[in-house]
């Protein structure tokens, strides 16, 4: 494996193409590079899916390489991952419509890995594709297997996956998508070109957004979309959604007396604490005694239906922002490292707020030594 560029990791594995037929499950398919109508009740995410390689909004370093590959017929087997919402699947789609136009749908097969993840699946439905018989349609003759969340397959599909690869490898491409690569055996990573895609730069999801809200002829304000942005966190899915629900909720709510898509607007409709009370927990934290600050943080916690795990990751924010020293930072932030740890396997929230004001407590020793 050679690394390219620090966002993309790339093993070369290629081969030449040759062969057709196909099902697809749970996406837009676009027939004659033209999308479908798309009535009001469309997701966002769908509706303002790229349609092209020139559309997918970042990672230009890979859409370029695989647009290369494509061009000369010598795409190789693929395994894009990252974390969601950074375009993996959007890319292959338009690689698709690229490679086959009107013959979409008789060329790929798509299926979503978290639903199909045994190897009866692989030795029927991947199988019996990969091995009918192909004719021509001018474009491109090898088909292509989509399977995305292929990490959620079973160990033993991923062996029989593994053979059919090798089996039928020069009448059809395999594309496979994942969050968690680790979670790919190696003998299925080491038989594809692998690309990895790290999450959006806040300036690629604001340029798409302010494209969906000037399409939408929404009302938001910058510091709104400044907390779309922030809270999407490169997950260019989640600021669709968080839009779209928040547009919804205004066209209901006609009562509304701000109708335009504010920042305390935006974290209200994601349930995430404002930047303000963060600030006050964080004094809390740092000033109360421990009995007041868990009276305090677990009342506004309660009164405005905060998660834990959510407080825990913007407190964490907010200690990279303010003046200590390197050594209780660092203690801190392992300490609530642990904290949200805990908190993803259902550990109960009041204890692990005891957790967070203890750690708070040590970090206040610390810094009331060092001022002396």
């Amino acid at each position: 494996m050679a690394d390219v560029s620090s966002p993309m990791d790339i093993d070369h594995n290629g081969e030449k193409p040759n062969k057709p037929n196909s099902s697809s499950k749970g996406k837009t398919v676009v027939v004659d590079g033209t999308p479908p109508a798309h009535p009001k009740s469309t997701p966002w995410v769908e509706k303002y899916r790229p349609q092209s390689l020139d559309d997918v909004a970042a990672h230009r370093d890979i859409i370029d390489t695989i647009e290369r590959l494509t061009n000369e017929k010598k795409l190789p087997h693929l395994l894009l991952y990252g974390p969601p919402g950074t375009g993996k699947t959007s890319t292959i789609l338009a690689v698709a419509r690229k490679l086959y136009g009107s013959e979409y749908r008789k060329m790929i097969l798509e299926l979503n890995a978290s639903d199909d993840r045994g190897i009866d699946v692989v030795r029927q439905q991947i199988q019996d594709f990969a091995s009918s018989q192909s004719f021509s349609f001018g474009r491109a003759s090898v088909k292509l297997v989509l399977l995305d969340e292929a990490d959620a397959m079973t160990k033993d599909a991923q062996f029989a996956l593994r053979r059919v690869i090798e089996k039928y490898t020069k009448s059809t491409r395999f594309a496979l998508i994942c969050n968690h690569v680790n979670k790919i055996i190696p003998a299925l990573q080491s038989r594809c070109t692998r690309f990895r895609f790290a999450p959006l730069d806040p300036v690629h999801v604001t340029g798409r957004v302010r494209h969906v809200i000037e399409s939408e002829r929404l009302d938001v304000t910058e510091t709104g979309l400044a907390a779309l942005v922030r809270l999407s966190s490169g997950d260019m899915r989640k600021a669709l959604n968080i839009l779209q629900v928040w547009n919804f909720i205004l066209v209901q709510a006609t009562h509304m007396a701000s109708q335009h898509i504010t920042e305390e607007a935006v974290y209200l409709c994601t349930g995430n604490p404002l930047p303000k009370d963060i600030e006050q927990i964080c004094f809390w934290l740092l000033n109360e005694p421990f009995s007041d600050g868990f009276k305090h943080i677990a009342e506004m916690k309660n009164r405005k239906g905060l998660a834990m795990v959510d407080i825990v990751r913007e407190v964490t924010m907010f200690v990279f922002r303010i003046k200590m020293p390197s050594d209780v930072r660092v203690k801190l932030i392992n300490d609530m490292a642990d904290i949200e740890y805990r908190l993803t396997f259902g550990c109960n929230d009041k204890l692990q707020l005891g957790s967070l004001i203890a750690s708070f407590t040590g970090a206040r020793s610390a810094l009331v030594a060092v001022a002396k």
